[in-house]
């Protein structure tokens, strides 16, 4: 079951076998014996890529649970249930890891010193077990059927730029005046082309495709920009609240803020009772509350 687990996940005889420790030869066997114990095929094979069949499919989902429930068995068996050790491999944006995360670590590292650690710093949307990661930080929906979403905090959309821009530019009154203006985009990690801006007053929505003078793929990158006067620029309020609060940023259409992508904890399913997803998904959750706190304070005083 864990060798068939494997392939469907990662979609090759070769990564699952690197993955678990074995030669491909002993998958393939175990793939072969099991589906000559289920008398059907589990997988298409083709040169490129392993697909599962229907009743591979079905299979799958049944797989996975009878495996953590196995794991659980054997974490409560151990007594080990309550402890929180090993290797954990978490995934979370760049802004967050060095704003929030990395300044916080030694206070979890000293309550949990049993737990290695590994941390991924990016900004792109990752398949956590094409991946072998166990949590993230992410914004936006989670459409995946194996994996679960604890929703953390909202976020809102701000447009802001420099006090110099402004100066020199003048201040956009309505969104369609931002296209006489130098604006920096967001590149996106599946079209590599910039998002849309989105605003919204009352009930009235606009999503706007504008002309940016700009682009990045990182949203720290874009925020440095407007600091130092590049342009106008969109991001969730997280993001720009200190440079707001510090005067190197300055909010424009105010009354066209439009609700942002959440933020959320996300793990598989199959992890989600294990004590070191738990501690670290409330470590995390508790810093982006704190900070939510943090920035609705600076923005409304």
């Amino acid at each position: 079951m864990k060798s068939f687990t494997r392939v469907a996940e990662l979609h090759s005889f070769t990564r699952a076998a690197d993955a678990l420790g074995l030669s491909r030869a002993v998958v393939s066997t175990h793939v072969a014996d099991l589906e000559r114990h289920l008398r059907c095929q589990l997988f298409h094979r083709t040169t490129r890529r392993v697909g599962l069949t229907s009743e591979g499919a079905e299979y799958l989902g049944r797989c996975q649970r009878i495996l953590a429930e196995l794991a659980a068995a054997d974490e409560a068996v151990r007594g080990t249930r309550l402890a929180v050790a090993g290797r954990l491999r978490v995934d979370v944006p760049t802004a967050f890891g060095r704003a929030l995360l990395i300044p916080a670590l030694p206070r979890f590292t000293a309550r949990y010193p049993d737990l290695q650690l590994e941390v991924q710093l990016n900004d792109r949307v990752i398949d956590l077990i094409e991946e072998e990661v166990d949590l993230v930080v992410r914004a936006g929906p989670v459409k995946e059927p194996h994996l679960v979403a604890r929703r953390i905090v909202d976020t809102r959309l701000i447009t802001c730029a420099a006090p110099e821009y402004l100066r020199q530019h003048g201040i956009p009154a309505e969104p369609e005046e931002l296209r006489r203006h130098k604006l920096i985009g967001q590149l996106s990690n599946t079209t590599h082309r910039p998002h849309k801006w989105l605003f919204q007053r009352g009930t009235v929505r606009r999503q706007l495709q504008l002309p940016f003078n700009v682009s990045f793929n990182a949203p720290e990158a874009r925020i440095q920009a407007a600091v130092r006067g590049v342009g106008i620029v969109q991001s969730i309020d997280l993001m720009v609240a200190e440079a707001l609060a510090a005067g190197r940023l300055q909010v424009v259409l105010h009354e066209w803020s439009a609700p942002g992508a959440p933020l959320l904890v996300v793990c598989r399913s199959a992890l989600r009772n294990s004590p070191k997803i738990r501690v670290f998904a409330d470590f995390a959750a508790e810093l982006l509350l704190q900070y939510r706190r943090r920035v609705d304070a600076l923005l409304t005083g």
